[in-house]
């Protein structure tokens, strides 16, 4: 079972999001156009989704909000633009 976070590889993210929200949709959507390897953990329906939403509540200020992307530095940004994951990762 993974622990959270989970940390990806180097020029990669991983995103912790929810099928039903409309700004992870976005977001991944945009990630796959720019061929940007990421990793999806649904805090609703992941094995460990108790663990997955917990750490998202504890960097989000004790709120579920999603996207939450962590980088490969161990790092977060919540709800970010393209723009701002590809700066992040200096692409």
């Amino acid at each position: 079972m993974p622990t959270h976070p989970v940390v990806p590889a180097p020029g990669s993210v991983t995103v912790y999001a929810t099928s039903w929200c409309p700004f992870c949709s976005m977001l991944l959507a945009d990630l796959d156009r720019e061929s940007l390897a990421h990793t999806v953990i649904d805090v609703d329906t992941a094995p460990d989704a108790a663990a997955a939403s917990a750490f998202v509540e504890g960097v989000n200020g004790g709120n579920r909000v999603v996207p939450t992307v962590v980088f490969p530095d161990g790092t977060t940004a919540t709800n970010p633009s393209l723009d701002d994951v590809l700066l992040r990762l200096a692409r």
